[in-house]
C-alpha cells in the first residue's frame, strides 16, 4: 500500500467523521430547540469561512490558475455552482430535519446522495461491475434494516427538502472530484455562500430564536464538521471513483448512531451491530470487488 492510497483512506475516514460529527450537532442543537433553523445554518457556515480563511493563510499555499484537464476545468478557487450547491443542501437539511424524525430525514438525503452520485456516473458512460451493485445493494439494505423501525410518513415539505438537500449534496460531491487545491478550493465555495446568507437572514428574522448553546453546537459543526471535513474530502474524491464516494457515505449513519450512543445516551442494539455487518461489508465489497475481478480476467 503506498503512501497516497494511505492518504486516501485516512482522509475518506476522517471526513465520514466529521459528517457523522456535524449530524450529531445539528441534532443535539435542532432536537433540543437552542437555535432556529436559519440561524443554525449562517452561523455553521460563517464558521466554516471563518476557519478555512484562516487554513488557507496560514498554508500559504499559492493560488494556481484554472487548467484543462481531460475536457474539464479545474477551478483553483472553487466556483459559484459549487458554492450555491453547497448553501442548498446546508439550509435544506436544516429545514428538512424540523418536519422529519432523524430515521426517515436520512434514509431521504443518503437515498438522494447515491441516486444523485450514480445516476451522474452512468449518464457519463460509467458502467457499474456487477459486482459494485452487489455491494451497493448490500450497503443501502442494511441502512435501511438500521432506521426501518422509526420509519414513519413524511411531511410532503420534509420530504421534499430532504431530497433537495441530497441532491445538492451529490452535486457538490461530484464537482469536488477535478479540484487540485481542495483547501483553496473549499475556502472560497463556504465564502461565495455569504449573500445567500445575508438573504436568509432577512427572510427569516421572524423566526429568530439562538441561545449561547445553539450558537456554540452551529459554530463547531461549521467549522470543524463541515469547513475542515469539506476541505478534507475533497482531497478524498481525488482516489475514489464516483460510486465508492456515494456508497462509503453510507458509514456515515452507523458512525452518527454511535455518537448518539455516546452523547444522548441511546443503547447499543442487535440491529445496530447487524446492519453495520451489512453496509460495511456492502462498502467493501464496492471498493474492492472490481478489482478483485479484474485481476481475476487478468
Amino acid at each position: 500500500m503506498n503512501k497516497q492510497t494511505i492518504k486516501i483512506i485516512a482522509c475518506t475516514i476522517f471526513a465520514l467523521l466529521a459528517f457523522a460529527g456535524n449530524s450529531v450537532l445539528c441534532r443535539l442543537a435542532l432536537d433540543a430547540n437552542t437555535i432556529d433553523a436559519a440561524s443554525f445554518t449562517s452561523i455553521r457556515l460563517l464558521s466554516g469561512i471563518i476557519i478555512l480563511i484562516i487554513a488557507v493563510t496560514l498554508s500559504k499555499q499559492p493560488i494556481q490558475k484554472p487548467q484543462i484537464t481531460n475536457q474539464n476545468e479545474t477551478h483553483s478557487k472553487g466556483s459559484w455552482l459549487s458554492a450555491s450547491m453547497l448553501f442548498i443542501y446546508a439550509v435544506t437539511f436544516s429545514y428538512g430535519y424540523i418536519s422529519l424524525d432523524t430515521g426517515t430525514g436520512a434514509l431521504i438525503l443518503f437515498g438522494a446522495v447515491q441516486i444523485t452520485m450514480i445516476i451522474v456516473s452512468m449518464i457519463s458512460g460509467n458502467r457499474l461491475h456487477f459486482s459494485e451493485w452487489i455491494g451497493l445493494l448490500l450497503a443501502f439494505s442494511g441502512f435501511v434494516f438500521l432506521i426501518v423501525p422509526s420509519l414513519s410518513t413524511p411531511s410532503l415539505t420534509g420530504f421534499i427538502l430532504m431530497t433537495a438537500s441530497g441532491i445538492a449534496w451529490g452535486a457538490y460531491t461530484l464537482a469536488g472530484r477535478h479540484s487540485t487545491q481542495p483547501l483553496v478550493d473549499t475556502a472560497y465555495n463556504f465564502l461565495r455562500t455569504t449573500p445567500f446568507i445575508v438573504l436568509l437572514l432577512i427572510f427569516t428574522l421572524q423566526d429568530y430564536n439562538i441561545t449561547p448553546e445553539g450558537v456554540l453546537l452551529a459554530a463547531l459543526s461549521g467549522a470543524l464538521a463541515s469547513g475542515i471535513g469539506y476541505a478534507v474530502w475533497y482531497i478524498a474524491l481525488g482516489g475514489l471513483s464516483v460510486t465508492q464516494a456515494a456508497v462509503v457515505q453510507l458509514f456515515v449513519p452507523i458512525v452518527a448512531a454511535l455518537g448518539g450512543v455516546i452523547f444522548t445516551n441511546e443503547l447499543i442494539t442487535l440491529r445496530l451491530i447487524q446492519s453495520s455487518a451489512l453496509v460495511l461489508g456492502g462498502i467493501l465489497i464496492v471498493i474492492l470487488g472490481r478489482n478483485y475481478w479484474s485481476s481475476k480476467i487478468q
